[in-house]
């Protein structure tokens, strides 16, 4: 490690020497946050020199020439709003496009400067237990790898305990309860190697380069977001240069990676944006080089594209999509008998490909200034093809032991429409539309001579969505957001009225006072309802076909403290009643609450949803923004996640961690007039991951794994303990911006536990562990 931090020592000096000075431009449009209508006389300038400053055209637009290099602020003000303070990254590589969302004041009669809150949502009507989710803040952290949803575990209510994907848990939630929202369209898991028993994946599809800021939202949800318990990630992709072609180039931890953007008519606005990855290791390993994954190397590729065509007097065009697939191979006949490839399952080759892809077309009108509108139209699809062969302890032999094909095709349309009334009042209301096509079949070995049909089922069924929601702001400081939601399950025509409401209190000083609370309902993943049951004569039947909706009611009571706005305190105490939850016919400790701690389907049949639980626990962020070449975030959260089946005991979840703390800051050096070096440090402290221990005497008799289900979850691993460090160097050349950087995760090696496993090779049981010491090389160039 001290040879790697030399050697980008030496460089950093290598390329000082040649550092210039140089400007960029910081351009972009002014919207009303409402009706998406533009705000000529808005006035734009930089706040660190009002010599540079514009004025939005009748289009909105705006254009600062001149801009210096750096980290600056662009303060936004306009007579009857809110005043906009905006942080961006100025460099040579790329312009700076912007899009800025005004809040309308209820005295409009004169300008409102009430201290700019940098943890507003974009969402206007999401009132507690929600924050932007800002792009830069994904490449500054240490540890996220350019990942949303690695980024997002930093903040309060997530935790993160497991290396091998990357899961948002939501305050002891399933991450199968997490809704993911792409441009208005609801989308599958974005990551590769991810399943249908899970949301989350080793490497995410997502890629920060395209996406804009995007809202996350832990709980408490406006009534525009249904068929989720936990939690919504509401993302946006930017649109591409208007008047300039650009490119971009990077080789880190998510691949080899290409971009490019520009006008495709400079008079008619209209761009394009494009951007394609191809998974690096397998490069690597191509050439012979091994990173620590032994015989489990991730082959992958994805892209991402969005093309952006306004008109006249037709309102705006939107074509996007994003896609990718992936294989890997955890080969334990193949396993290094010193130590076990990382994630191996023990006694079995594992063979798993997946397929992801998403694509919509959009129209987005104004009618009017107090009225707008947008049309999506979408499909999305989702596939694995996965296969496990058992390992003869014997002679290392080969033997089919599962196999699964399952596919979901999605087409869907939805349909919002914002009116506001006046300063006061605003409604917006929308219908979803989503038509499910899929293919299910997967099968167990149970003797030697036969298999075990878990699903074996193709048909299609359709999810109706439909809400409208109401903001009455009832003075400058205190606004009101309420709202109803409906779904429908034709399949088994299971349906839910889901009323939302939030209220939030500005007092004086920086302070304010929240409070949040709804129904939220989510049907069940579509491979549980075709769970099949055996019968004794050797026929089968699908018994969860008839299941209901899970439910879980929330409320949520938040305290802001915004200081100066460099520095900011938020505290949230929440309760979460879930019922509703599917539980077994007869008594066993099964709760679809801990459906998605494996990454596996279930194959459990004969479901009803007698099962409830309650998660409850308070969070605390202590933030401070990027000022005067700093910043920092600390979260801590204390909560408990409870289930109880059929057996009518209650339980710990399979993710009831009961705490976690995250702390992570840094530093940046202006080197120069054009160079910036950066430093960024990350700390992760968690309760471990629970487990259903295994019966080692048991097993021994068996050969294989026999597990204790009547002490599920009651016991945890070692605390999750990992420290990572970012080093970053960015140069701005006349006509490029160059950045090296090196992201050391888990810098002291601490072995945190993966998971207990029963080798039926060595007849042990043993401990797998997670990532040790991982030393990730970057470098990217904008031009």
């Amino acid at each position: 490690m001290d040879r790697v931090l030399s050697s980008v020592f030496l460089l950093l000096l290598s390329v000082l020497a040649q550092a210039q000075a140089g400007v960029q431009t910081v351009r972009g449009v002014v919207l009303d946050n409402q009706t998406k209508s533009p705000l000529p006389g808005a006035v734009v300038m930089l706040a660190d020199s009002m010599r540079i400053n514009s004025v939005a055209n009748e289009n909105g637009e705006f254009r600062l020439q001149g801009v210096p290099l750096g980290r600056r602020s662009v303060r936004i003000t306009l007579l009857g709003y809110r005043e906009r303070l905006i942080p961006v990254i100025v460099t040579t590589g790329k312009e700076v496009l912007l899009t800025v969302e005004m809040e309308e004041s209820v005295i409009e009669s004169e300008e409102v400067v009430i201290e700019a809150d940098k943890t507003k949502p974009n969402n206007e009507m999401a009132t507690v237990s929600a924050r932007p989710f800002a792009i830069e803040e994904a490449s500054r952290y240490a540890g996220s790898l350019g990942d949303p949803a690695r980024m997002a575990a930093n903040f309060a209510g997530v935790q993160a305990n497991n290396d091998s994907r990357n899961d948002i848990i939501i305050r002891g939630n399933s991450p199968l309860g997490v809704l993911w929202r792409l441009n208005g369209l609801d989308i599958p898991s974005p990551n590769h190697f991810g399943s249908f028993g899970s949301t989350g994946g080793p490497v995410s599809i997502l890629n920060n380069n395209v996406l804009d800021n995007s809202d996350f939202m832990t709980g408490a949800f406006p009534a525009e977001y249904g068929n989720a318990l936990a939690g919504v990630f509401d993302l946006r992709m930017r649109n591409g240069n208007n008047e300039k072609h650009e490119f971009m180039g990077q080789l880190g931890f998510n691949g080899f990676e290409f971009g490019a953007e520009g006008p495709i008519s400079v008079k008619r606005r209209s761009s394009y944006l494009i951007n394609g990855r191809y998974s690096s290791l397998d490069v690597f390993s191509a050439l012979g080089m091994n990173f620590g994954t032994g015989t489990a190397v991730p082959r992958y590729q994805d892209v991402s594209f969005k093309v952006n065509l306004p008109t006249a007097k037709a309102g705006v065009f939107t074509v996007f999509g994003i896609g990718g697939k992936s294989y890997a191979e955890l080969l334990y006949s193949e396993r290094d008998t010193t130590e076990a490839d990382l994630f191996t399952i023990a006694g079995f080759d594992s063979y798993y490909g997946t397929w992801m892809g998403a694509a919509g077309v959009s129209h987005a009108y104004n009618f009017g200034s107090k009225a707008y509108g947008k049309l999506t139209l979408g499909t999305s699809y989702a596939a694995t093809d996965a296969r496990q062969d058992s390992v003869s302890p014997l002679d290392n032999s080969l033997v089919p032991y599962y196999g699964q094909l399952f596919s979901q095709l999605k087409l869907m349309g939805n349909y919002m429409l914002t009116v506001k009334f006046n300063s006061k009042n605003t409604l917006k209301s929308g219908v979803f539309f989503e038509h499910i096509d899929f293919d299910l079949r997967d099968s167990i070995r149970i003797s030697t001579s036969a298999f075990r049909q878990l699903r074996r089922s193709t048909g299609s069924t359709i999810l109706l969505q439909a809400y409208t929601q109401w903001q009455h702001k009832f003075s400058e400081r205190l606004t009101l957001n309420t709202g109803v939601h409906y779904q429908q399950l034709t399949l088994n025509n299971s349906f839910a009225v889901e009323p939302r409401l939030g209220l939030r209190c500005e007092l004086p000083k920086g302070q304010a006072l929240s409070l949040g609370g709804g129904l939220h309902s989510q049907v069940q993943p579509i491979f549980i309802y075709y769970n099949r049951t055996l019968l004794p004569d050797g026929t089968y039947t699908e018994t969860n076909r008839d299941l209901d909706l899970s439910r879980s009611v929330h409320g949520v009571l938040a305290y802001d403290k915004n200081f100066s706005g460099v520095m900011r305190l938020k505290a949230e105490a929440y309760y979460q009643h879930l019922f509703g939850i599917t539980a077994t016919r007869y008594s066993s400790t099964y709760s679809g609450l801990n459906e998605g701690a494996d990454f596996g389907v279930s194959g459990i049949d004969s479901l009803t949803n007698g099962g409830t639980g309650r998660n409850y626990g308070v969070e605390l962020t202590v933030e401070r923004f990027y000022s005067k070449g700093y910043y920092f975030l600390v979260t801590g959260s204390l909560f408990e996640a409870k289930y109880t089946g059929s057996d009518g005991v209650e339980r710990n979840t399979a993710f009831n961690s009961k705490y976690t703390m995250n702390a992570l800051g840094g530093k940046e050096f202006q080197l120069g007039k054009s160079n910036v070096l950066a430093l960024n440090i990350r700390f992760n402290w968690a309760g471990g991951k629970r487990y259903v221990p295994i019966d080692e005497a048991a097993s021994l008799l068996t050969g294989q794994p026999v597990y204790r289900w009547e002490d599920a979850f009651e016991q945890k691993h070692d605390d999750y303990i990992r420290l990572d460090f970012k080093i970053a160097f960015t140069r701005n050349g006349k006509r490029a911006t160059q950045q090296w950087a090196i992201d050391v995760q888990n810098i002291t090696d601490h072995d945190n536990v993966f998971m207990q496993v029963f080798d039926p090779y060595t007849r042990e049981l043993k401990t797998q562990y997670q990532m040790g010491l991982f030393i990730i090389p970057m470098y990217r160039i904008t031009f």
